[in-house]
Order: structure tokens, then sequence, then C-alpha cells
């Protein structure tokens, strides 16, 4: 018990110093996260609104490749990345092994099937009488995409919020493909367990106070929205 309390102290103090190691640490972690997740969506909602209104010869197929890939291993995801992106890989002549760009890479191939999954769960909640009233009004393909989108904000909103959960308490593929670098792809997980190797319990409690917070804040605002959306109709 001393230990947690020991880490909450340690994690107030970092917070209230500024420390410019663990502020920058906090940032890269949003901000490659925060990238996934958009390229995420940009992929998952469009795949998952495809999957969820057309009708095509190999959908269940793709389907079921989705709901693999929402719980596919992230340790998984960064041996397939490093064996792209390594040297002697297909992409080794990019040189972005051990970088950003890896981690980001790794991130989408964990949160896309997520947000996939759960746009096409969320479209095909609605009734189905919906699209084909938009249809008799008139509405061309993307119009009636569109207001399908807006009937179904809210379930796409906790998509967007899973798919982040998804990737910032990400560690294996992280580690796997970014090397843990100080000052370049040392995130808020790697830290936590590099600390947690090194026996320095207080300074790990302290990252994962901190790594907590941040992910609190994120789907906080994203709630917010979420939940502001039902009284304005």
């Amino acid at each position: 018990m001393e230990l947690i309390w020991q880490g909450i102290k340690e994690a107030i103090r970092l917070l209230l110093s500024g420390d410019a190691e663990v502020l920058e640490i906090t940032l890269l972690s949003l901000r490659i996260s925060g990238f996934a997740t958009g390229l995420s969506l940009l992929i998952g909602l469009p795949l998952g609104t495809l999957l969820a209104l057309g009708q095509f010869p190999i959908r269940k197929f793709l389907v079921s490749l989705v709901n693999t890939g929402m719980g596919l291993p992230p340790v998984v995801v960064g041996l397939m990345v490093s064996i792209m992106l390594w040297r002697s890989g297909p992409l080794g002549d990019l040189q972005w092994m051990y970088t950003t760009k890896a981690i980001i890479i790794a991130q989408v191939i964990i949160a896309a099937p997520v947000v996939t999954g759960l746009t096409m769960a969320a479209l095909q909640q609605l009734d189905p009488r919906l699209r084909y009233q938009l249809m008799g009004l008139g509405a061309s393909r993307w119009q009636m995409t569109l207001m399908l989108w807006r009937e179904a904000r809210l379930p796409l909103l906790a998509a967007l919020m899973a798919g982040f959960g998804s990737v910032i308490s990400e560690v294996g593929a992280s580690m796997m493909v970014g090397g843990n670098l100080r000052y370049r792809t040392r995130v808020l997980t790697t830290a936590i367990v590099l600390e947690n190797s090194k026996g320095e319990f207080a300074i790990a409690i302290a990252l994962s106070i901190i790594l907590l917070l941040l992910a609190y804040s994120v789907n906080l605002v994203l709630t917010w929205v979420q939940q502001r959306a039902p009284s304005r109709r």
C-alpha cells in the first residue's frame, strides 16, 4: 500500500513540476495514438459501412476477418510489422523500423478492425426501413450514408473511443517496432515497462496514473460530445 502511495505522490510531483521528459513522453503518446486513431477512423468508417450495407460474394469472409482482427494480439501485429519493415523485409528500404511511423502502422492495424467492427454493428442495428425511406425520398447513396451515420452517431463515437483505447494502452507492438528509444519512440506504456524492469515501481505507478489520466481526459471529451448530441434533437 505504501508503494502505491509513493506512486501517487510521484505522479503529483511529476505533473506539478512539469518534468520535461515526462511531458514529452505524454505528448508523444497522445500524438501517435491520436494520429493512429484518426487513420483507423478513415479506414474503419467506410469499410464498416460497406460491410453493413453492401451485399457481395466475399462479404461474410471479410466480416469474419474483421471480427478476428478485433481480437488480434498486439505482439502478433508487432511481429508482422517488424518483418515487413526489417532491413531484409519487403519495406526495409523505407528505414521506418524503430521510428514513430512504425508504431503508427502497428497501432492502425490494431485499431482499424475495432472501428470497422463497431461501425458495422452500429449501422446494422438501425431500422432497415430508414434506408428504404431515404431512397424513396430520392436521396443519393452518399446522402443516405451521411444520414445513417448521423442516426448512428452515438455508437460511432463509442467506436472511436474503443479504437483510441485499444492503442493508447497498447505496449507489445510499440515495444517491438519502436524499440522504446529515449526522446524518439518512448511512449507511456513502454516507459512503464522499462521502469518496472528497473525496479522503479513508484515511477512506474506514477506513469501509469498519468496514462490513465490521459486516456480519461480524451474519453471524457468524446463522452461529452456523445452525450450532448441527443439534447440537440
